[in-house]
C-alpha cells in the first residue's frame, strides 16, 4: 500500500506564511503526496511552484464554517479553479440542515459541483456538529447532488474523524461516493485504520510524520 498517495498534505492555519506554503509543496514533492490542501489564497502560489509534479492543488471553499452565501461559494471554486486548484473541498451549510432546509443544502453542493465540472469535489459535513441521523442525511444529500466525496471535518471544529461517523458515512454514499477523514489523523496507525475501513483519502498536516513512522 502506498500510504502517501492517500495523504492531501494539509495547511490551512490563519497563521501560514508564504513560506510555509512552499515547504509545504516542497514536502508533498519530495513524499510524493496526493495533494496539497491550503486556503484558496495561495492556490496560484501553489500551481507555480508544482508544475511538472504529479501533487495536485487541492482548496477549501466557505471554510471553515460554511455559513457564506452560495453564491460567494461558487465564486471562490470558480476562481480557485482558474488559479489553478484541481480538487475542492466544500463546507456545507450545517445551519441550513439543522433547520431541516435539506433542499438548500443539496442545491448549493449541486451548484458548486456544475461550476468546477469534471474536478473533483468533496464535501465536509464536519460530523462533531452533526447527530448520527444528520451525518447520514448529509452523506445522501451529497450523493444526491453528485460530489466525488464527503469527508468528515474541517479540522477546526469541536473534533475530527471518528470511526463510527466513517461507518455511518459509507453507508450512507453506498459506494456513490468517496470517503475522506481528516482532522486528528496524526500517526500510521491512525491513517492505516481508516484506510482499511475504506477511505479513500486522508487529510492531516501530519503526512511527514507519518511517512518517517512508516520507513521507520
Amino acid at each position: 500500500m502506498e500510504i502517501n498517495k492517500y495523504i492531501d498534505h494539509t495547511l490551512l492555519k490563519a497563521t501560514a506564511t508564504e513560506a510555509d506554503i512552499l515547504e509545504l509543496c516542497k514536502e508533498a514533492r519530495e513524499n510524493e503526496f496526493f495533494s496539497v490542501c491550503l486556503n484558496s489564497c495561495y492556490v496560484k502560489l501553489a500551481a507555480k511552484n508544482l508544475t511538472g509534479s504529479n501533487v495536485k492543488v487541492c482548496t477549501v471553499v466557505g471554510f471553515p464554517l460554511g455559513a457564506m452565501s452560495t453564491e460567494a461559494k461558487i465564486f471562490e471554486a470558480e476562481q480557485a479553479l482558474k488559479d489553478g486548484a484541481e480538487e475542492v473541498d466544500m463546507v456545507i451549510n450545517i445551519g441550513e440542515l439543522k433547520s431541516k432546509n435539506l433542499q438548500k443544502v443539496e442545491d448549493e453542493i449541486r451548484l458548486i459541483k456544475e461550476a468546477i465540472g469534471d474536478k473533483v469535489l468533496k464535501v465536509i459535513i464536519e460530523t462533531c456538529y452533526l447527530t448520527p441521523q444528520e451525518i447520514v442525511i448529509a452523506s445522501e444529500i451529497a450523493v444526491k447532488a453528485k460530489a466525488d466525496f464527503v469527508k468528515t471535518s474541517t479540522g477546526f471544529g469541536t473534533d475530527g474523524a471518528k470511526m463510527e461517523n466513517i461507518e455511518l458515512m459509507k453507508g450512507a454514499v453506498n459506494g456513490e461516493a468517496k470517503i475522506k477523514a481528516s482532522g486528528g489523523i496524526k500517526n500510521l496507525d491512525t491513517a492505516l485504520s481508516y484506510i482499511e475501513a475504506g477511505v479513500e483519502r486522508i487529510g492531516t498536516s501530519s503526512g511527514v510524520s507519518i511517512i518517517k513512522e512508516l520507513k521507520g
